[in-house]
């Protein structure tokens, strides 16, 4: 849909990557093209959690509401929102605010959130950027920058230590290991990313082992490769870190294995079990598995959904 430009649309969000995409990801949906506006909380606020704060406009800076549609994305986001509507502002919140969700006029959550009600709208995964047109355009630029490598091709996408899984050296050094034993067994071609989480020895150990063997590992220099990767893949493997990189790549034509972290998280588990029983994903053990799959995106229907209720 291209983007519709009578309509003013802010993105509110902390500046974290992934927040943004989701937030920008449905606004596009959507049609729009919106602005955006980062958050960043001042002492004494920023030690104290943004649902308990008294005047969340001031907490951040704000003297009043951005102009517009605001869709806002996280807690703390989801509080500045919750004031701004208070204020008059038409706002959409992304994520699970972690407050009442009457406060805003939609809420477009997960379902592994477990949040619902008349103004929700629940998708399967994550929201996100990779839309059929944006991988066509990224399989056009990437192809013969990695047509030296072998088919079939294994997307390896890698997170970080978040507070709920660890990847450290150590834990870097054993998923190259497992892809060092999966590039020796199967011969397929390999193409990695790591992220901005990725700590720097996770990394080294990465291209250490996996450098020698053939594989194209990212050194985060020049342009990400991140959708040219999910557009070539025959297959992805993605840490379980990251409900937004496994997301993203469930959105692609190619299956998906799951690479286990020592950690917990109940939201993740939920979400990865969603995945599990319907055949989309499979755990990651050290060797390359195919089978036939669909592509799994509610983006594009969440942003349909959206004009629809705010008659946009």
């Amino acid at each position: 849909m291209p983007p519709d430009s009578r309509i003013i649309s802010r993105i509110i969000s902390e500046p974290y990557a992934g927040l943004q995409a989701q937030a920008l990801g449905l606004a596009e949906a959507a049609g729009l093209s919106p602005g955006l506006v980062e958050l960043r909380p001042r002492r004494p606020w920023s030690w104290l959690p943004a649902a308990i704060w008294p005047a969340p406009l001031g907490a951040v800076g704000l003297t009043a509401p951005p102009p517009g549609l605001l869709f806002t994305a996280g807690g703390t986001a989801g509080a500045v929102g919750a004031a701004c509507r208070r204020r008059g502002s038409t706002v959409v919140q992304v994520q699970n605010p972690r407050i009442d969700p009457r406060r805003f006029d939609l809420v477009v959550a997960n379902a592994h959130d477990g949040l619902r009600g008349p103004n929700v709208i629940v998708t399967r995964t994550a929201l996100h950027r990779a839309t059929q047109a944006r991988l066509a355009e990224a399989r056009a630029v990437w192809a013969r920058r990695l047509a030296h490598l072998p088919r079939p091709l294994v997307a390896v996408l890698v997170g970080g230590s978040n507070g709920r899984f660890r990847l450290e050296a150590s834990e870097g050094a054993a998923l190259a290991a497992s892809l060092a034993a999966m590039m020796a067994r199967d011969r397929p071609g390999v193409a990695l990313t790591p992220s901005r989480r990725t700590a720097p020895a996770v990394r080294q150990a990465l291209s250490a082992r996996l450098g020698p063997l053939g594989a194209w590992v990212w050194d985060m220099a020049g342009e990400n490769p991140y959708f040219g990767l999910l557009a070539l893949a025959d297959a992805v493997i993605v840490t379980v870190d990251s409900i937004s990189m496994i997301s993203e790549a469930v959105a692609t034509h190619a299956p998906v294995l799951l690479a286990d972290l020592p950690g917990r998280s109940a939201r993740i588990g939920r979400f990865r079990a969603s995945l599990l029983h319907a055949g989309r994903v499979r755990p990651f053990a050290g060797r390359l598995e195919t089978w036939p799959v669909l592509p799994l995106d509610d983006t594009a229907e969440a942003g349909a959904e959206v004009r629809r209720r705010l008659r946009l």
